[in-house]
């Protein structure tokens, strides 16, 4: 059985993007691209409750995925983890975002125990701290970047800039040149010739943020290009699998054209973090 919200998908169906309707997904991206830039003009705060906004839905999107494997991992202490480990990386940065997720870990195994045992309870705690880690915890490293004290909203800017160029390159290549698939059985549609689209794409965008408007060091935009090729295109293929585990085409319909938040988030997710270091080394505050 299949919650509602969720899409299953039919045996040998493809787990990629391929095949969404380009126009509305065009004008969703092309949406939120506003409102972030909206919450960035208005107050760093309100970009922060956006982005924690943007993790509950997605951790509500994980736990249907999960219920329909009879997998039930607990919404109350991971919301309000969330909530935590975004607060935290906003006041006390990197130490106190890794002191939070510790925090919500225990408490979501201690709130299933309490809630019944058995081996049960082992399947969803577990379940439960791979969804604050891989939810709130990594969606937290864009409120990292954007408390940077000298240019916070440029680098969440370029961090934005560098997964749009990695997508566009990798489209754009994939449906000219590509015939190699990266991994046939989990996204036919992904190509190496659309990753080589990728990396040139981003390390433009790279070079042009760092080197020509932060005055960064040429080797950094080679860097962030690289690195962010390799956790984008890794987070979009561990999505696709774990959508093909459970048996899923979306995590949900809440953005048309791009199916739910989490299957919109998936490159930026895993980048986020890649893209923190090299700010953190490129662009000292």
């Amino acid at each position: 059985m299949v919650s509602p919200g969720t899409t299953k998908v039919a045996e040998g169906e493809d787990f990629g993007r391929a095949g969404r309707n380009l126009g509305a997904a065009i004008l969703v991206g092309l949406g939120l691209l506003l409102l972030i830039a909206v919450s960035l003009a208005f107050r760093l705060e309100v970009f922060v409750a956006l982005v924690a906004l943007v993790s509950l839905v997605g951790i509500w999107e994980l736990a249907k995925g999960f219920a329909t494997r009879n997998i039930h991992i607990p919404l109350a202490p991971l919301w309000v983890g969330a909530i935590g480990m975004h607060a935290s990386a906003w006041v006390g940065g990197p130490d106190a975002l890794l002191i939070a997720l510790l925090l919500t870990v225990a408490t979501v195994f201690v709130w299933r125990v309490l809630d019944g045992g058995g081996r049960a309870a082992a399947r969803d705690s577990a379940a439960g701290a791979f969804a604050a880690a891989y939810v709130p915890f990594l969606a937290a490293f864009a409120v990292l970047i954007v408390r940077h004290e000298q240019h916070g909203i440029l680098l969440v800017v370029t961090y934005i800039l560098m997964v749009v160029g990695n997508d566009t390159g990798g489209y754009i290549a994939g449906v000219l040149f590509g015939r190699h698939p990266i991994a046939p059985a989990i996204s036919p549609k992904k190509s190496w010739e659309g990753a080589a689209g990728s990396l040139v794409l981003s390390v433009a965008v790279a070079y042009v943020m760092l080197v020509v408007i932060l005055d960064a060091q040429w080797w950094w935009a080679l860097a962030l290009g690289v690195l962010t090729v390799i956790t984008a295109t890794t987070g979009d293929l561990a999505e696709s699998l774990i959508k093909r585990d459970l048996g899923l085409k979306d995590f949900g319909s809440i953005l048309p054209g791009h199916g739910g938040i989490l299957d919109r988030i998936d490159s930026q997710l895993v980048a986020a973090p890649a893209c923190y270091l090299v700010f953190s080394l490129a662009v000292p505050a």
